[in-house]
């Protein structure tokens, strides 16, 4: 099938993150078993969900080396979007194609999928890969099961390029992310007796301000990296809920919240600051209102940081095609840095622009998935015969 045949029927499966993805990846499974390629499937624990991973085997048939195209197939939510077309329909105006999906990252799996005969008359001298993932978009949460099950079946890819929109120049960085909910247990009582209560709100509000000082204390103090758009690691709360009247003194409280660090910042150290306070801080003043005062912190996602080395084949071969020569760097998340920690040198770069995502609207051009394939075929012909 041409690459805009796959996307109509890839963009056509609603995969928004809180429903299944089963129905595409089973679509895109007989397929590639049709076409004789060798698919592994690893499921999610608790939902009805999958990752996908087909190899295309070299002429040797051995099973290390090679590259990873890797894409994921869920998609973010229409809720409250006015769409001039149907979002679950892949529908061309002039050069565009629009549909929930075609830039973030559907346009990106369906060149790969429409390139598999071509991949297979290359006679591939290592084997390619194809990796399509479940739930990039809440956290990066399927990834990591597919990383460990190929690895555990003694597959070894070279290298892995993930294809995020990012007008087919390459990314060789971004920040890691780490969100968080914190729940803050205290008493209730009538708000005009206070002393027989403990404010969970206010009490909230002091760990929100703690995040906040974070905040002004990387913006302030660095370290810095000039080539990202926001150049310092940054803290974020995003989400508050609590209280039940307004005449009663609330006893929970909820928020949300994240950091997103530069790749020389590490995490843990940050993460147990925060643990500190919460823990050693915070909660014993609220334990001197109420001796059943209590606080919960989850961890929500803990998605690496990635940073691409100039040295590794991938990235001297992409920057070679593209012509590109800049250091370009993003603060947004992706798998790459899963694939990084799993010491599989990893680069980004795709049909689109992230502009383009998770819009009403939403559209790549024609003109970048034509780069993308030649891109690709390039790619793959040059890496396999390294």
């Amino acid at each position: 099938m041409h690459y805009l045949d796959w996307l109509e029927h890839l963009v056509a499966f609603d995969t928004t993150s809180r429903r299944s993805n089963l129905e595409l990846i089973h679509f895109v499974q007989e397929k590639l078993l049709n076409a004789g390629v060798e698919v592994r499937l690893t499921y999610a624990p608790h939902e009805p969900k999958a990752n996908l991973f087909a190899t295309l085997p070299s002429t040797d048939e051995k099973r290390e080396g090679g590259l990873i195209l890797s894409g994921h197939t869920d998609v973010v939510p229409i809720d409250g979007q006015k769409w001039e077309t149907p979002p679950f329909q892949s529908i061309r105006i002039g050069d565009k194609i629009f549909g929930r999906g075609t830039c973030d990252m559907k346009g990106f799996l369906a060149v790969c999928l429409s390139l598999v005969p071509d991949f297979f008359n290359m006679k591939l001298r290592k084997p390619l890969h194809l990796a399509l993932s479940y739930d990039e978009e809440i956290g990066c949460l399927g990834a990591p099961l597919m990383i460990t099950d190929f690895l555990s079946e003694g597959i070894k890819p070279d290298a892995c390029l993930v294809g995020e929109p990012t007008g087919m120049k390459p990314i060789v960085a971004h920040k890691g992310r780490s969100a968080f909910r914190c729940r803050i247990h205290g008493k209730a009582a009538h708000s005009s007796l206070t002393t027989l209560g403990c404010n969970a709100l206010e009490h909230a509000a002091q760990g929100i301000g703690y995040m906040r000082s974070l905040a002004d204390h990387y913006r302030n103090n660095g370290p810095y990296d000039p080539f990202f758009d926001v150049p310092f690691t940054t803290f974020s709360t995003n989400l508050i809920q609590g209280g039940n009247a307004e005449n009663t003194v609330p006893a929970f409280c909820e928020f949300y919240f994240e950091f997103r660090n530069l790749p020389e910042d590490d995490p843990d150290p940050i993460t147990q600051q925060i643990n500190t306070y919460l823990f050693n801080e915070l909660l014993p003043k609220l334990r001197e209102e109420t001796s059943d005062a209590g606080i919960e912190l989850d961890t929500l996602c803990a998605v690496p940081a990635f940073k691409a080395s100039e040295q590794a084949i991938l990235t001297k071969i992409s920057r070679q095609i593209s012509k590109e020569q800049r250091l370009l760097k993003v603060s947004y998340g992706t798998e790459a840095g899963q694939f990084q920690s799993a010491t599989i040198p990893s680069l980004i770069c795709g049909p689109g622009f992230i502009e383009q995502a998770h819009r009403p609207n939403e559209f790549v051009t024609l003109d970048q998935l034509e780069k993308c394939r030649e891109f690709l075929l390039q790619l793959v012909s040059r890496f396999s015969a390294n």
